[in-house]
């Protein structure tokens, strides 16, 4: 099947904190196939979604909702439901990647280095009282420390507590973001992404991107221009360049992911510390993703995971 009979649905928007971010990097994504010569329908994740997939028939979805549904496995669950061939993981490892603390615990058991951490209920400090849990965290884990939400990304509900003082609002802004809260202890180095693409050979990493910040790499960090400074490729020697794309690969591959992935990291001279996984990276202009593939082989990769996912055909 030739781009120009291919349909490829581009899934964005839905009712998550990041639905902006994912409406823009929606119509980035929708233009570069469009422009390759693919037809392309951009549709939102409302009550209207099965019925336009229905009139669509599209050939390829690619879901590029963050946060929640989007990346929890349960959008990936319906469209192996509806029998549609999709870009992306699968809602198998979608399900392991979206979680923190479980993901984290994938891989503690495959011996990829991740900050120690606990995982902390809302629930729970209703039941015991914030006081004692808190003592027990700054005693077990030490300072500084990093709170975020167990799910969602675009460093929503993030917070780096480096004083004793600041950890109860740290936890306030988490659980305005999810029940559960995620808390690891802060390690210091270079913040690496290392953006993963996988067309039929094997995970392959694409260059590191460096990110330097002014203050925490945040929401507004992250998507509006001027508060970070990126380099691409990172500047890293062989040696640490070499250890975080092999790293990046192995995290892939033992979570289960499927045809693109970025994975975060902080890298501590020759420790790579991974701090999170994405199944739908983050396609906008100022995203680590395009970064990566902009400095490699270009938007053809964005093709070739399309034609990919046709080929595969369904999930089961």
């Amino acid at each position: 099947m030739s781009e120009k009979s291919t349909t490829v649905v581009v899934l964005a928007g839905g009712l998550s904190h990041e639905r902006d971010v994912s409406l823009r990097s929606g119509r980035r994504i929708g233009a570069l196939l469009a422009d390759a010569g693919y037809d392309v329908q951009l549709c939102d994740v409302d009550a209207t979604l099965l019925e336009r997939l229905r009139e669509i028939q599209p050939d390829v979805v690619w879901p590029l909702v963050h946060g929640s549904a989007g990346e929890d496995g349960s959008l990936q669950d319906l469209l192996q439901l509806l029998n549609l061939p999709f870009v992306g993981t699968d809602a198998d490892g979608a399900r392991l990647a979206s979680r923190k603390s479980v993901s984290k615990s994938v891989l503690k058991a495959n011996n990829i280095p991740t900050p120690e951490f606990a995982l902390l209920p809302q629930a729970l400090f209703r039941q015991l009282g914030a006081s004692g849990i808190l003592a027990a965290v700054r005693d077990s884990l030490g300072l500084p420390l990093v709170v975020k939400p167990d799910d969602g990304g675009s460093a929503l509900g993030v917070s780096l507590v480096t004083e004793e003082a600041d950890l109860p609002s740290a936890m306030v802004s988490c659980f305005a973001y999810s029940d559960y809260a995620l808390i690891e202890r802060a390690v210091d180095g270079v913040e690496i992404a290392v953006s993963v693409v996988d067309t039929g050979s094997g995970p392959t990493a694409l260059p590191p991107v460096e990110i330097r910040t002014e203050g925490t790499y945040d929401y507004d960090a992250r998507y509006n221009a001027g508060r970070c400074e990126y380099f691409t490729p990172a500047r890293l020697s062989e040696e640490q360049r070499s250890l975080v794309c092999q790293t990046a690969e192995k995290v892939h591959q033992v979570v289960g992911l499927r045809h693109l992935s970025r994975i975060d990291m902080i890298l501590d001279e020759l420790t790579p510390w991974v701090i999170d996984i994405n199944v739908a990276p983050g396609m906008t202009e100022t995203s680590l993703f395009p970064q990566a593939v902009a400095a490699s082989d270009g938007p053809s990769v964005y093709s070739d995971v399309v034609r990919l996912a046709l080929n595969e055909g369904s999930v089961h």
